[in-house]
């Protein structure tokens, strides 16, 4: 699974064939969380408050660039790293 982000501790990856919603992993330490792109909001697991703030932040500001990647990863094709939050 390609990782695409990584800020303040937080991994982000996407895994190629998922399913849909489109979708991002977030991890932190032990948490992991399922996050929807263009809901913007946690599908599953669980990620300190403060951590899921600053993902849901950055999602907000790279919402066109991930779907691009989930686009990208439905076709096998490489995955773009994007910014992390600064």
């Amino acid at each position: 699974m390609p990782q695409i982000s990584y800020f303040l501790g937080v991994i982000i990856r996407m895994f190629y064939r998922e399913h849909n919603p489109p979708h991002f992993h977030a991890y932190y330490g032990d948490y992991e969380a399922l996050i929807d792109i263009q809901k913007n909001e946690l599908l599953s697991g669980n990620l300190p408050p403060r951590v899921l703030g600053l993902v849901v932040e950055w999602t907000a500001l790279h919402q066109e660039e991930l779907m691009a990647n989930w686009e990208r990863s439905k076709k096998q094709e490489p995955l773009q790293n994007i910014q992390p939050l600064v």
